[in-house]
């Protein structure tokens, strides 16, 4: 694992779905549309397309450039293809294992389904014991295939319903694609934690995907947002969207999507997310001044955030951490060494910083490991001062709806002040974004769970933890 990104919550899931009223080449846009998504997920990626009659399947542990090869691009190509879904993953739920990477694939009584899936279900545990009581059997051991299995296991009604039910009856913040040969489904849980859109392509097709910024990518403009609770649907029957409100909708969105994982150029449930980023900030300022002569911040996902403090505070906004964009993905070494090094290998500090009060602007703190090297980093290079905001409230507690933000006892919030973490790190001063502060700059309903502990679509018995159903 990273570790630059080890004191980040870390990514979820990206998923995509495309349907055509005509032969196109669908893994060609899915495979596109995938770029416009790995910030979403590294450790895995996958393509399953349809004509009609045949349904073909690439998928393997890597980024979208490493997966889909010529190769395998070459195999994914069907003359008459109109559908298909795809998938990038970051395993919150399961190993990071080759037979865990999605979209999944089962032949059923309805035939081939596919389903790709970002989120967690907090009951999946407990639903798939009992359907392992009853006889079916897992090839996987993440939580998405309890979904296909229930959804598999209703024989006796249409896709549609046995989607419906199974929507019904699986909690947790999850948005899903789901196809068989001729039908493309999306739908989203009841509280929209996971965010879903509609974009229309322009010869008259459909796009589903985690995020707009898929759409220009491959030609497609946006629709809507797919609401809370919703299953939207269309088939080489109708070739017309098709739309059901399964789940009574009570709309609280993960707030991290515009704090952290979203990428900058989108706009989700109506909220531009960079606008949104710069609130954060100003904020931030507002709550928690600092006299200092330069706002700096950690790239990329603090740029925002620090520009807006940089304006609410009138203290000027310069670049005083120049991130390498050659280190690639890099992993931990067993020594402490070796882990300082790889903050090296990705930051360093400009003269920017020297003989500054320095405002170090970033959107979290996990485990609080990176953050202290960055200090030492930004004063090794002459700052006098560093001052550490931070454009959310401490994480005390750990997220069930599809971000691996780590066990309980590994936040260092939950069991440490705010003045102890920032005695750990080394900052001159420390503080955090109030949730008011977050409601405010976002400027809806979100969900705050790893912030109060109060999860609005559920938690499960106990932690649950990111292998708990290999055991099973």
């Amino acid at each position: 694992m990273d570790e630059f990104n080890l004191d980040k919550p870390r990514e979820e899931c990206g998923v995509l779905g495309v349907w055509s009223p005509e032969p196109v080449d669908v893994a060609g846009l899915l495979h596109l549309g995938l770029f416009a998504l790995q910030h979403r997920g590294q450790e895995a990626a996958g393509i399953v397309v349809s004509d009609g009659k045949e349904v073909r399947l690439e998928k393997d542990l890597g980024l979208v450039s490493q997966v889909f090869t010529p190769e395998r691009l070459a195999k994914l190509q069907l003359e008459g293809a109109r559908l298909g879904i795809g998938h990038v993953r970051y395993s919150t739920t399961g190993s990071n294992l080759r037979f865990n990477a999605q979209p999944l694939t089962v032949r059923s009584s309805k035939g081939i389904l596919a389903i790709a899936h970002n989120g967690n279900f907090v009951n999946a545990l407990e639903i798939r014991q009992r359907l392992l009581s009853e006889g079916a059997v897992f090839q996987t051991t993440g939580d998405t295939e309890v979904m296909i299995n229930l959804i598999a296991r209703y024989s006796q009604l249409s896709l549609v319903e046995a989607t419906a039910r199974a929507m019904r009856e699986l909690k947790g913040g999850f948005s899903i694609t789901l196809m068989n040969r001729q039908t493309l489904l999306a739908f989203r849980d009841a509280n929209g934690v996971r965010p879903l859109v509609i974009g229309r392509l322009e010869n008259g097709g459909y796009v589903f995907a985690s995020e707009p910024v898929v759409f220009p990518l491959i030609g497609a403009q946006f629709v809507r947002d797919v609401r809370p609770g919703e299953l939207v649907w269309v088939s080489t029957e109708t070739g017309e969207l098709e739309s059901r409100q399964v789940l009574e909708p009570a709309p609280t969105p993960c707030a991290f999507e515009w704090i952290y994982f979203a990428r900058s150029d989108a706009t989700l449930d109506g909220i531009d997310v960079h606008a949104a980023r710069i609130r954060l900030g100003e904020e931030l300022a507002r709550e928690a001044p600092v006299e200092a002569d330069v706002v700096v911040p950690v790239p990329d996902s603090g740029i925002g955030a620090a520009i807006g403090y940089s304006r609410a505070s009138g203290i000027p906004f310069d670049y005083g951490l120049y991130k390498n964009p050659y280190a690639g993905r890099t992993f931990i070494q067993p020594t402490q060494e070796a882990r300082a090094l790889k903050v090296k290998l990705k930051l360093a500090a400009t003269s920017a910083v020297r003989g500054k009060r320095v405002v170090l602007v970033d959107d979290s703190i996990v485990r609080g490991t990176t953050s202290g090297r960055i200090v030492r980093m930004l004063k090794e290079a002459g700052a006098r001062e560093v001052h550490v905001r931070i454009s959310s409230p401490p994480i005390r507690y750990p997220c069930y709806y599809g971000i691996d933000t780590a066990a309980r006892k590994q936040l260092i919030a939950a069991t440490h002040s705010v003045e102890e973490i920032r005695a750990y790190i080394g900052a001159d001063s420390l503080a955090f974004l109030s949730e008011p502060g977050v409601k405010r700059a976002i400027g809806g309903p979100v969900c705050l769970a790893c912030f109060n502990g109060l999860y609005p679509a559920g938690q499960p018995d106990g932690e649950l933890e990111k292998l708990a159903l290999e055991d099973t």
